[in-house]
């Protein structure tokens, strides 16, 4: 195994677990318990993990993005469930902005069963995932890669993000908080969302409920800009009434 798959499984093991020992490590992966420490100096330098004697637990800093491999892994079935609500509400012939968060990957798939849709995204996995739909037209933002994730972003994303007016755009994030808004782990995929936000016709922040009442890194945009919002349960009722409030529908598979 390379060292950057055992980090990668260390971090799926932190997602879980919140804390490795190193002896664990070493076992599982049959390497020696200093291989393992250098593996989690690593990602200590990364701003990952914080070390502690005979181990690590998981950073939990706000601004500290995943690589996208782990965070594909992460809250499947919820995914799963957000992405059968947003197919609930794509029409064929509807033109569609999904962004470069491992959630839009599961809403690609979903929507497969739709006709003639056209797709606008900065995600180079939706655009793999979708290069057997024969009838839809799948545009590329374009864009730099950035790193640990497999979003295009910077100038050239949002120059053509700023050049469509989608029927529907849906988009995840890190935090979303009442009175701090819909926030994200960098600036630079925050920007391409508020581009595209500012223009589309309807915009659906697609996000698991655990993401609720925190706070991250770079704004996206304001809950004025949000026509509706995905998630995986039931909100509480503080929630649904914040949501009746601002006039955003709120869809979630008990409805």
């Amino acid at each position: 195994m390379l060292a950057i798959e055992r980090r990668h499984h260390i971090l799926n093991h932190l997602q879980e677990n919140r804390r490795v020992l190193v002896a664990d490590l070493a076992q599982e992966f049959s390497v020696s318990e200093e291989t393992v420490r250098r593996d989690l100096d690593k990602l200590e330098q990364d701003g990952y993990v914080v070390k502690t004697y005979g181990g690590a637990f998981l950073k939990e800093e706000s601004n500290v993005e995943l690589p996208y491999f782990v965070r594909k892994k992460k809250n499947v079935v919820a995914k799963q469930l957000i992405a059968e609500q947003a197919a609930t509400i794509v029409d064929d012939n509807d033109s569609v902005f999904l962004d470069g968060s491992s959630t839009a990957l599961f809403i690609a798939k979903k929507l497969k069963g739709k006709k003639n849709l056209t797709v606008i995204t900065n995600s180079v996995e939706v655009l793999v995932e979708l290069v057997d739909a024969p009838d839809w037209k799948v545009i590329s933002t374009g864009g730099t890669m950035k790193s640990g994730s497999f979003s295009l972003v910077g100038g050239r994303a949002e120059s053509t993000a700023r050049d469509f007016r989608v029927d529907k755009m849906f988009f995840s994030a890190k935090g979303v908080d009442q009175k701090g808004g819909i926030t994200d782990a960098d600036d630079e995929n925050s920007a391409v969302k508020r581009v595209v936000a500012q223009s589309a016709k309807k915009v659906y922040l697609s996000v698991d409920t655990s993401k609720f009442g925190k706070v991250n890194f770079a704004k996206i945009t304001d809950f004025s800009m949000v026509d509706g919002v995905i998630c995986e349960t039931k909100p509480s009722s503080d929630w649904l009434e914040f949501f009746t409030q601002n006039h955003i529908t709120c869809l979630y598979p008990e409805a």
